[in-house]
């Protein structure tokens, strides 16, 4: 079986979104083009989410999830993996950068979705659009009462935190989830991606425009408008429908463009099947740098970050092909399913008149559950911040 190389491409970008989002100079307001590369902020991050949702569900089988030993293997190799993501996380974290980062809570995210991983598209559409509605308002309750009996600690900032709460964000992965059980090769799947994404982006948009001119007293984090600005990492419905949409859009266009100009597109593949390596290490270079990187960006910096990560990933990928840290998560995660199951390699049919190869599939199958890169992508069928002239720490 073959890789969706569209998946690929579509974290690519994400993964260079959030480098954009924290390195690049402009902020939203600025005239064209500094302003337009905040379009980053915030959406690049989403897409990350809802692309791991989608490969959470290409692991676990995609348009045909699989049942049984598989599933139970499935789940604990997506079980690992976002154990090792939080524990490279916190790594990064110690770095003490102004980068506000995201593996922490992609790892719990992971964690997260093995309970989803029997449920339908519909069932999972459905348990999306109740987290992002239900969510934001109890997240912000919550989240309020903790800061102010001074209960708050990195571990709730997991779960009801400014960037990357998963009491709302387990909406983008439930999303994720969603789309990775539907055929993404067919033609049909792809137009209502792009539509429907497109749709429910500009809808999302113009009501909070709207309601924000409306509703009297209505500012960003403040009173009413709390809950319906669109800003990056407002943590909204409106938001979350919003980067929701764009993201399945862009997925959308990425799965065309990469079947049609291959070659075009590869850097940016190589780069999405690296993303974790390419993650780490953009974090570990602005450690060392230092945060003038980040709170004094340049346009030099930036453009370097962006070249030196294809050109890397691309030359890394076609000659060593894993990055090292994906070769990392995927040997732990293969390991860890193989001793799950009777035996290192050997599980049982699903018959049960013989045995399967590593991972639960037939022998000489190309394994659904071994991505290259945190939640990759083959075919199924498979706490307050500080304040400065940026607005506030980047996320992403």
């Amino acid at each position: 079986m073959q890789r969706i190389v569209g998946v690929d491409v579509a974290r690519g970008l994400a993964v260079l979104g959030m480098f954009t989002a924290h390195l690049a100079p402009g902020a939203a307001g600025d005239p064209w083009p500094r302003g337009a590369v905040q379009v980053a902020d915030g959406r690049s991050a989403a897409a990350f989410v809802v692309l791991a949702g989608i490969s959470v569900a290409l692991l676990s089988g995609g348009s045909r999830p699989v049942d049984g030993v598989r599933r139970a293997q499935a789940r604990l190799r997506v079980l690992v993996r976002g154990v090792l993501l939080v524990a490279l996380g916190v790594v990064l974290v110690a770095l003490g950068t102004p980068v506000a980062v995201i593996l922490p809570a992609y790892g719990v995210y992971f964690a997260v979705a093995i309970g989803f991983l029997g449920w339908s598209a519909r069932a999972l559409l459905a348990a999306a659009a109740v987290v992002a509605v239900v969510g934001p308002p109890v997240t912000f309750r919550v989240g309020d009462w903790l800061v102010e009996h001074e209960k708050a600690t990195a571990l709730t900032d997991l779960v009801v935190g400014h960037y990357y709460p998963a009491g709302i964000w387990t909406a983008y992965v439930l999303a994720g989830l969603a789309v990775g059980r539907l055929d993404l090769t067919a033609a049909h799947v792809r137009r209502a991606l792009l539509l429907g994404g497109t749709g429910v982006a500009v809808l999302a948009h113009l009501a909070s425009a709207v309601l924000m001119r409306l509703v009297p007293g209505a500012r960003p984090e403040v009173g009413p408008g709390r809950y319906l600005t669109t800003e990056p990492h407002a943590g909204t419905t409106l938001e979350v429908v919003a980067n929701t949409g764009v993201a399945l859009a862009v997925l959308a266009l990425c799965l065309v463009v990469a079947d049609r100009w291959p070659r075009l597109t590869s850097p940016l593949g190589a780069t999405g099947a690296l993303a974790l390596t390419a993650y780490t290490v953009h974090v570990a270079a602005i450690a060392a740098l230092g945060d003038d990187v980040v709170w004094e960006p340049t346009d030099r910096v930036w453009l370097a970050f962006l070249v030196v990560t294809v050109v890397a990933c691309t030359v890394w990928r076609a000659t060593l092909g894993r990055g090292p840290f994906e070769r990392l998560l995927h040997a732990v995660s293969t390991r860890a399913s193989d001793l799950g199951a009777d035996g290192p390699g050997r599980t049982p049919s699903v018959d049960g008149r013989g045995t399967t190869g590593a991972g639960g599939l037939p022998p000489g199958s190309t394994s659904t559950l071994g991505p290259e890169a945190p939640g990759d992508a083959v075919t199924s069928g498979t706490p307050a911040t500080p304040v400065t002239a940026r607005g506030r720490a980047p996320g992403g």
